[in-house]
């Protein structure tokens, strides 16, 4: 027990040490590595960055003794500091717990790593540092873990003339027809939204604005299921679900966010079109907006046929 207490409180590399398993591994460390970022649950911690402190150890299997002094056949440190710079940039996150599990996945898919353990600290949420430290080890069948081809969907955006338009439940039967993941985004609703003058406050307000016109559309048809992660959009996909985009979540948690503001709901969807890797993206009842990059094609409110 008192190996466990000291272990607990002592750097990582210690924790290696003590649990090593009776065969030989070599050891990488990465010690006090700090990069400012975004992260966390509580509004205070948004739209600001921090200070958080990364200790990483990483077990590997060892050279063989005629080794040739060669950087591709080691596990590089540069490969631990790219695990979390990547990690970082994809999204941002809230939970410490989250972005530990990612970075430990994300070494642990390097062919020589056997273990690893990640203490992730925060260093500017009070007098001393709060933080998590997780160890994770290769499965016995690991080798790289194949990743699975994320669906390339089909965005549909709908006008608010659309949303409220007679042939819903048409084009509805004709998009659950083609069988292929798809989508529905829409705008604000005609309505005016609550003014505020801090810029953060009336964003959110228009993203909820944008959310409420979802439900709305949800509520026409009870195929439309309303979801806001990728985690969400990514099961439906795959399960020939209908999916109404819900903005706020994917569009606060962006690294690199829109630069489209809530209001123009079109250069918004389209944003959300290209972070989704969309196959093509409909246009309901509005003009095409500019975009080289996506199959794009429009239809008035009024036809029958998509």
């Amino acid at each position: 027990m008192s190996n466990e207490i000291e272990w607990a409180f002592a750097h990582p590399s210690e924790r290696s040490e003590g649990t090593a398993p009776d065969r030989p591994l070599d050891r990488i460390s990465l010690r006090d590595h700090i990069v400012e970022v975004e992260i966390g649950a509580f509004q205070a911690e948004r739209g600001t960055t921090q200070r958080i402190c990364f200790n990483i150890v990483v077990e590997v299997r060892p050279l063989a003794a005629s080794a040739e002094d060669d950087v591709d056949r080691i596990l590089s440190y540069d490969r631990v500091t790219e695990a979390i710079a990547h990690e970082l940039a994809a999204e941002r996150l809230n939970l410490l717990e989250t972005l530990a599990e990612r970075v430990a996945g994300r070494i642990l898919a390097e062919p020589q790593a056997e273990r690893v353990f990640v203490r992730i600290e925060k260093l500017d949420r009070g007098p001393g540092a709060l933080g998590v430290e997780i160890v994770r080890a290769r499965m016995p069948t690991a080798g790289r873990a194949a990743t699975e081809d994320r669906p390339h969907p089909q965005v549909v955006y709908l006008s608010n003339v659309a949303i409220a338009s007679p042939h819903l439940t048409q084009w509805l039967d004709q998009l659950q027809a083609e069988h292929r993941p798809t989508i529905l985004c829409v705008g604000a609703p005609d309505c005016p939204a609550p003014h505020s003058s801090a810029a953060l406050a009336q964003r959110r307000i228009d993203l909820l604005a944008i959310e409420q016109n979802a439900w709305v559309l949800a509520g026409r048809d009870k195929r439309c299921v309303v979801v806001n992660s990728r985690t969400e959009l990514d099961w439906s996909m795959k399960n020939d679900q209908i999916s109404v985009w819900a903005p706020s979540k994917i569009v606060l948690d962006a690294v690199d966010g829109p630069s489209a503001q809530p209001g123009d709901a079109l250069a918004l969807v389209l944003w959300f079109a290209r972070e989704m890797q969309a196959a093509d993206m409909l246009v309901i009842g509005e003009s095409l907006p500019d975009a080289a990059d996506l199959p794009l094609r429009a239809v008035a409110s009024d036809v029958r046929v998509l």
